[in-house]
């Protein structure tokens, strides 16, 4: 039906038929409970919508979003309520207290708009009534939207300048992580609790120790040791709660820089860029130090110096490795010596760590981040074992005047780990057995008649009683295990390992994660580059105290091109063909010369063979040996031997050797053949050349057989 217009009004009989909403929102849940006012306010607003026309029950309250900021309409579901209502065409008037109520955002106040236009939903505030069809009253509702985002940047931007100006003389109050306590006169100590002080200070001096997050983690759960923490939940003061130990949360106290005595502001931004609609915290980027907003030193007391702090973070850093860009990682358990420290000597990347072979056991280490990202060609595939041969026996010779003070420092490291758990135990005894008065005072105080609230104190207080016994138990039982005095002899046969550093080294109970942080101790990085010489890698060791060493060493090569010795040894092999000597004879000079093959090897005579085919050098006979020759000097049999010891034919003797009844070799094509027979053998052998002509007379006084069979019994 056609739409009637009211007397002296925007609204038709077409938007009365459909409900009409009351958005209220108030920012934040303080000025819900302190801003009655305007709160009330709103809700009076369902006295104007009657008063425009539409009955009480016709009239529906959205307050679901009262305490949450306008800024965005992800978390609040009652606005996203109300563009869904908008959208099924249930809505005929939209009210609310003014623009800013309904968004601070353009791009949301501009979708409702353009909604209610398509439907036709009127839009009225505390004073006007708008139609969005309408252009002016449309672009009234443009300005309205536009002056409340302007109102929302100039007290983001207010508030954010105060709290900058303040942060920057150290004012601004920051949340105090687990370690620091803020006294009601501002002044900022550390925390009372030494159980809280000497559980943070086994944590930084592991991670030094240890050199990541997860080791550290792995030390605490080992020692059964919890780690404080203080979830700010509700109004101040926040307890502090004791929990397992976790990678994150050591990660958050070695990044924290309030344990280094600092106050920092600005350490995170948002991007926008990266913001993930549905994410929380999304978009949240953390920023070097340099780029911090404030940054004071010795603010606050301090658990470790300012340097420390700097080194645990370029630490952690250096311990995310991803697809071998970032730091070294983190030493693991894998075979490869150089495992995060190897870089490419050709472009200078991080080199990635792969495993070949049959079982996949076999490491290599591998520039391909050009291949695999951008299509280009590998840069160079380095094999891990001779390379980290060669690393480590630079590494043990580079120790061996310090082993003396090593073993000295070790003994004295262990002495003090054990006096630090052994506080840590104490501390939590006294933890225990406290909470066991403190429940105890409790149930003295209450009243005995008042059973109902004794009974929950008494049960309180045999709780308190068998935590301090657990507690006392496990302490019993890790000292049984960890603390036995360390006598004389044992404190000996320590400095005694320690001083042979070597035989720590290849210890069945080291393992290859051990040997990687030694290794990282005094190497900082190693670059390889196997094309720089032929046949051979080049690597460079950078030492931590700055120095740098280059080394070579032979590598294994796929062919002789590749040989690092390969136009000596085809130099070599021509001179010693020329003086007429068999294929055994030059396997044996090169030997006595030092010469090996690609895989490093001795060389046999099969490996001239091939070398000469290769090269193009002709065969050259054995000398001495005559067609009647029938042994050898080192008493194997030729052929000619063969067939006179036995009594057969050469085609019989060649025939066994194809079928492996004797075993033979040769020097080469062409020559004699070395048959090693032993006198039971030749007496087998002649019994079955005896038994076959015999049998071959039988065949023969029987009639005639086809010749193919006369052959195969021959041969037999």
């Amino acid at each position: 039906m056609r739409a009637e217009t009211l007397t002296g009004s925007k609204i038709t009989t077409i938007h009365l038929a459909k409900l009409a909403y009351v958005y209220i929102r108030q920012s934040s849940l303080g000025q819900v409970l302190h801003h009655r006012e305007s709160t009330d306010i709103q809700y009076q607003l369902v006295e104007r919508a009657t008063g425009l026309g539409w009955p009480a029950d016709r009239v529906q309250v959205i307050d679901e979003d009262l305490g949450k900021s306008g800024a965005s309409a992800e978390h609040r579901s009652g606005f996203q309520y109300l563009m869904s209502e908008i959208g099924l065409d249930r809505v005929g008037l939209v009210l609310s207290l003014d623009a800013s109520r309904l968004a601070r955002n353009n791009s949301d106040w501009y979708r409702l708009i353009e909604l209610c236009s398509m439907v036709g939903t009127l839009i009225a505030d505390s004073e006007q009534l708008y139609e969005p069809r309408l252009y002016h009253d449309r672009l009234i509702l443009g300005l309205s939207g536009m002056m409340s985002e302007a109102e929302l940047h100039n007290l983001r931007l207010r508030l954010q300048a105060g709290a900058r100006h303040k942060a920057e003389r150290g004012e601004l109050e920051r949340h105090l992580p687990v370690g620091l306590e803020r006294q009601r006169d501002g002044v900022v100590t550390l925390n009372p609790d030494e159980e809280v002080q000497a559980c943070l200070r086994l944590i930084f001096a592991k991670f030094t120790e240890l050199g990541s997050a997860r080791a550290v983690r792995t030390y605490l759960a080992r020692e059964q040791l919890r780690i404080p923490s203080r979830p700010v939940r509700g109004p101040a003061p926040h307890d502090t709660v004791w929990n397992p130990p976790r990678s994150s949360t050591i990660r958050r106290i070695l990044h924290n820089p309030a344990y280094a005595g600092a106050y920092a502001y600005g350490q995170r931004v948002v991007d926008p860029a990266r913001q993930q609609p549905g994410r929380r915290r999304s978009g949240v980027v953390q920023m070097p130090v340099a780029q911090w907003a404030v940054c004071l030193q010795d603010v606050y007391p301090a658990y470790i110096t300012w340097e420390t702090y700097l080194a645990n973070r370029a630490r952690l850093q250096a311990n995310r490795n991803w697809s071998g860009q970032g730091g070294p990682g983190v030493p693991r358990e894998g075979k490869a010596l150089l495992q995060g420290i190897a870089l490419c000597g050709r472009c200078g990347r991080r080199m990635q760590l792969r495993y070949s072979g049959p079982q996949g056991d076999f490491p290599v280490y591998r520039c391909g981040l050009e291949a695999q990202d951008y299509g280009g060609a590998q840069c160079q595939e380095v094999r891990a074992p001779g390379v980290d041969q060669a690393a480590q026996a630079l590494v043990l010779e580079a120790l061996a005047p310090e082993r003396i003070a090593l073993a000295l420092e070790a003994l004295g490291q262990l002495e003090l780990e054990m006096d630090a758990l052994e506080h840590q135990w104490q501390l939590r005894l006294e933890r225990a057995r406290y909470e066991a008065q403190r429940a105890q005072r409790q149930y003295h105080a209450a009243e005995p008649e008042h059973r109902l609230v004794a009974r929950t104190l008494e049960s309180q207080w045999e709780a308190a009683l068998r935590a301090v016994e657990s507690t006392e138990r496990d302490y019993e039982t890790w000292t049984r295990d960890h603390r036995a005095p360390i006598t004389a002899q044992e404190q000996q046969e320590i400095l005694a390992i320690g001083e042979d550093l070597p035989r720590v080294w290849h210890a069945e109970t080291t393992t290859n994660a051990d040997r990687k942080h030694l290794l990282r101790l005094v190497v900082k990085e190693v670059i390889l580059d196997q094309k720089r010489f032929r046949g051979k890698v080049w690597f460079q060791i950078n030492w931590q105290t700055g120095a740098s060493s280059e080394h070579e060493i032979i590598r294994h090569a796929v062919s002789y091109r590749e040989h690092s010795e390969g136009e000596r040894m085809q130099e070599r092999i021509g001179q010693l063909h020329a003086q007429r000597q068999t294929d055994r004879q030059i396997a044996e000079g090169l030997n006595a010369e030092g010469y090996r093959t690609t895989y490093g090897q001795r060389f046999r005579p099969q490996n001239i063979w091939y070398l000469r085919g290769k090269w193009g050098l002709p065969n050259i006979k054995e000398s001495g040996l005559r067609p009647d020759r029938l042994r050898w000097d080192d008493g194997a049999y030729t052929i000619s031997g063969v067939v006179q010891a036995v009594g057969v034919t050469k085609g019989t003797v060649h025939t066994w050797l194809e079928r492996g009844r004797i075993k033979g070799w040769q020097l080469g094509p062409y020559m004699g053949w070395h048959i090693d027979l032993t006198a039971d053998q030749i007496s087998a052998l002649r019994q079955q050349a005896e038994h076959v002509r015999l049998k071959r007379k039988r065949q023969i006084t029987r009639g005639p057989q086809p010749q193919a069979a006369l052959e195969q019994t021959a041969t037999r």
